[in-house]
């Protein structure tokens, strides 16, 4: 039994993996990745949102300024939960995702040196162009920084601390060289710049004494609007994702509303975009389970929720049983949403990849739905490999008041709080 297996959760599991889930809001029941993890794309591997006008983005920084100008505007740093997750909603252009070894496990010291992070981090989020900030001579523009921490990190606070249960292996980890697998700490930055990222890490890391880079990946997004975009297959991600602050609480955050923590699983693939092209065009939306706009195969407006029990008068299955859609959608596992912020990337080779980067609120959301996906063969994945993957435990925001990683204490309200959580409904 793997320590996910013993992790509190308010969603019970054992139910038959063929019949959606009688627990799931309506939102939860259609729609999870856009009928995927790619939904149109991998959704634990690649995704798909409700709403489709660039007028409903409701924007929370890191966007155009409001005089027209081309200048993001800066993201704030500090506050209940650390940026980069729900904010920008529009998630940036470039990503650097970096996962460091660091041997610290002294308790005292741990959270000292994280208090520095967060300092530090919140020093270059402030930056204006033209400042004396070395890496930043630019300004901060709309970069943001989150950071995680191991299972393994937060388990020196005690076993059944929050975010304490470990990514389990899984069958299509064999290919995957092991020092891409796990890390102790996660650095997430994110801009409309690429030029900055590498020199604003390297800075970052130097805070943490005795940390070095285990691995990472560089990323890129097409035009978005909201979380939705075009992963490389050429169908969208980020159709189904939670909005909203009663979606977010829901399905992404925990914790007491000052200190709001999440789940961050990553998962790098690499795609055979080649191949997936070679299929014809109907084969390919049978295989995502939604067509190149994002209409589901069930019918509908482009990324509407998908009525996964429609069939053909000669009763086949509208959404195929093996399309990416049916695989992932949470009705069958009786998951919550994840909230993806994903990278697309070029392979040493020249060939693409996708970074899947998903936060949710209990580790089960993923893990359950990526064994569902194995286990029906889920027709997307025949053309993804998985090269990386790890997960972490989004630790809450900070500010002057409350530094980076307080929340790792025992008597940490943050351990209170998903102790109740566990035992909701």
């Amino acid at each position: 039994m793997t320590d996910i297996d013993n992790e509190p959760s308010v969603h019970g599991l054992g139910r038959r993996r063929d019949a959606p889930s009688p627990v799931m809001s309506r939102r939860s029941m259609f729609g999870v990745f856009g009928g995927g993890l790619v939904a149109g794309g991998l959704s634990v591997g690649i995704g798909s949102s409700v709403t489709g006008r660039a007028d409903d983005v409701r924007e929370r920084g890191g966007q155009a300024q409001s005089d027209g100008s081309d200048a993001p505007t800066a993201v704030e740093s500090t506050g209940p939960s650390q940026a980069g997750v729900d904010r920008p909603e529009t998630p940036q252009r470039f990503g650097l995702l970096r996962v460091l070894n660091w041997p610290e496990r002294d308790q005292e010291r741990v959270v000292s040196f994280l208090g520095a992070l967060g300092r530090r981090i919140s020093e270059l989020a402030v930056a204006r162009p033209g400042s004396s900030e070395p890496v930043l001579p630019d300004g901060a523009g709309n970069l943001t920084v989150t950071v995680g921490v191991s299972a393994d990190l937060v388990r020196q606070y005690g076993p059944d601390f929050p975010g304490g249960a470990a990514l389990p292996p899984f069958v299509d980890d064999g290919g995957i060289d092991p020092a891409a697998l796990g890390g102790d700490i996660l650095l997430m930055l994110a801009s409309d710049d690429p030029v900055p990222l590498s020199e604003v890490a390297d800075a970052l890391g130097a805070v943490l004494v005795g940390s070095d880079t285990r691995w990472e990946q560089r990323g890129y997004r097409g035009p978005s609007i909201g979380a939705r975009t075009r992963n490389p297959f050429g169908f969208h991600d980020g159709v189904i994702v939670p909005q909203g602050k009663d979606e977010l609480d829901e399905n992404v955050w925990f914790g007491p509303p000052h200190a709001r923590a999440t789940v961050c699983v990553v998962r790098r693939f690499d795609l055979d975009v080649d191949g997936f092209r070679d299929l014809p065009t109907d084969v390919r939306s049978r295989t995502v389970g939604r067509d190149v706009q994002g209409v589901a195969l069930s019918g509908g407006a482009p990324f509407h929720e998908a009525d996964l029990l429609a069939k053909h008068p000669n009763g086949e299955l509208k959404v195929p049983a093996q399309s990416h859609l049916r695989a992932a959608h949470p009705s069958f596992t009786g998951s919550r949403l994840m909230l993806r912020r994903g990278y697309a990337y070029q392979t040493e080779s020249g060939g693409s990849g996708l970074l899947f980067i998903s936060y949710q609120r209990d580790l089960r959301t993923f893990v359950e739905t990526l064994r569902r996906m194995h286990e029906l063969d889920d027709s997307l994945m025949r053309y993804a490999v998985a090269t990386a993957g790890a997960s972490f435990l989004i630790l809450p925001g900070y500010d002057d008041q409350h530094p980076l990683g307080q929340a790792l204490y025992r008597d940490s309200e943050l351990r209170q709080s998903s102790e109740s959580n566990a035992h909701e409904g």
